[in-house]
């Protein structure tokens, strides 16, 4: 697979440069070394994509279903014939080792399976009428074109989420990508489905910056839906937009994950699984744990154990198979996960582990005596960086967990399951996993968050909820007998 090939727009089935005159360098996080330059999108080309996904869309609804899933399997062909060159570019453009490309891989792969289930799946009813003699038929129909917009952390896994789904679900898909990930979350997929054998301009794939296009993507009259993924503060303004717009926003938002630990849990299996839930891909995963929330008589038991588990992990070249903390995606993550964690030493918090930052490479922390209400407890840390808050009761435990505007992920540790149960319950989350890490997301579930954590649920039957709607035409045999 030529990488270069990947540093173009898609648009209309066509590889070409976009029409701006500025232009997008992709740049490998761990050494610098540019892998393609874009010659970024301009409005005329947004414009040109949702056309043509408009367009191809028409011709998609001709294809029998069978077909339209044979076209959608034959995607995970492609995958499985190229994962290493797959595999290079996640650990090449984002700095990911090449556990966390296995990890993605197979959740795009699933992803694909289940949602090429949807062209079969397109079911209506009919409903009986107070009228006699009349007949009422819902069909559930295509939305018409989806708007993605996906993150830098997994953008292989988080674009496919709404792409494959819609395009099961019978419409013409824009994405755009995020600019630190163009050809993983972007371009790569475009290049999958287009072997793959979808209609020329069915997806759509458009590298650009808000700078050069400003709201053109969302505000563009043709996409129905608009599904972003990324932080809060972004996919706010986004789903106000959309709004505005009239368009159905779909928002997969931020997280501050906690990961409760009972006196009664098994400490060294809760030691795995929270290493695993904050530090894999360095902790830039929106269900990541972000606090890890210790009942107090296990407490130093924990915190010696976690700390001596922490210490082990390498930093280092993600191509590495040893490597465990690859480095962060920019410059400006890096930056501001300092700033965070001296804040947090300032206002009293103290490091367990002290990990050194050396442009984008940033080591683990683990920080303890924080408070609930500092701003490490309070934001989402999306780096290798952890806080140990001890607590005394369960009740004080799920006050601590819901003491926060979002509301992703979480997990509780404890040998009484259904007492992790009856404790999920009262933690306002979109998820929550007993004995289990806070990282997960099954093709069939429903995936989504509360509060400032997002807008809608996706994956399985909620997909195909999400990116369809559902026309009702009703038939009258007879003929009505009216008042006048």
């Amino acid at each position: 697979m030529d990488f270069q090939q990947l540093g173009k727009q898609f648009i209309g089935g066509e590889w070409r440069d976009g029409k701006s005159t500025k232009s997008l360098p992709d740049i490998n996080p761990y050494n610098d070394a540019v892998i393609a330059t874009f010659q970024i999108a301009n409005v005329a080309d947004i414009d040109c994509a949702y056309q043509a996904a408009y367009k191809a869309k028409l011709e998609w609804d001709k294809v029998n279903p069978y077909a339209k899933r044979d076209i959608l399997e034959n995607a995970v062909k492609y995958i499985e014939a190229h994962e290493e060159e797959i595999t290079s570019i996640i650990v090449q453009e984002l700095g990911g080792t090449r556990l966390k490309a296995a990890f993605e891989i197979g959740l795009v792969k699933n992803m694909i399976k289940e949602a090429a289930t949807f062209p079969l799946r397109m079911e209506g009813k009919i409903l009986p009428s107070v009228e006699d003699g009349k007949e009422n038929r819902l069909y559930r129909i295509p939305v018409g074109v989806v708007g993605v917009i996906s993150p830098f952390n997994f953008p292989f896994f988080l674009s496919m989420k709404s792409v494959v789904p819609a395009l099961g679900a019978g419409n013409g898909v824009v994405l755009k990508p995020h600019e630190d990930s163009p050809i993983t979350g972007g371009t790569l997929i475009g290049k999958i489905f287009e072997e793959a054998g979808v209609p020329k301009g069915l997806l759509n794939v458009v590298v650009t910056d808000i700078k050069e296009i400003g709201d053109a993507f969302v505000e563009h009259p043709i996409p129905r839906v608009i599904s972003f993924t990324g932080s809060t503060k972004v996919g706010s303004y986004i789903g106000q937009l959309a709004v505005k717009n009239f368009k159905k926003p779909l928002l997969e938002l931020g997280g501050n994950s906690a990961f409760i630990i009972l006196e009664d849990a098994d400490i060294d299996y809760a030691v795995q699984a929270a290493t695993f839930s904050r530090f894999t891909h360095q902790g830039q995963i929106c269900m990541s744990a972000n606090r890890i929330l210790v009942q107090q008589t296990i407490y130093q038991d924990f915190t010696d154990k976690f700390r001596d588990k922490v210490s082990t992990l390498t930093t280092g070249d993600p191509s590495d198979p040893q490597t465990i903390i690859g480095p962060v995606i920019n410059n400006r993550q890096a930056e501001t996960l300092e700033k965070l964690i001296a804040s947090g030493i300032e206002q009293g918090a103290s490091a367990l582990v002290q990990g050194k930052i050396t442009g984008r490479m940033v080591e683990p922390t683990v920080l303890v005596n924080v408070q609930p209400d500092m701003a490490v407890a309070q934001e989402e840390l999306f780096g290798p960086v952890v806080c140990i808050i001890p607590f005394e009761t369960e009740e004080d435990a799920i006050e601590i967990a819901n003491d926060t505007r979002f509301g992703l992920s979480g997990a509780i540790h404890t040998s009484n399951l259904e007492r992790g149960v009856e404790m999920a319950k009262k933690i306002h989350t979109g998820m929550i996993h007993v004995n289990d890490i806070t990282i997960n997301d099954e093709p069939i579930v429903a995936f989504g968050g509360e509060k400032q954590s997002g807008l809608g649920r996706l994956n399985g039957e909620w997909s195909l909820d999400e990116f369809t709607t559902l026309k009702w035409i009703s038939v009258n045999y007879k003929q009505r007998k009216f008042p006048y």
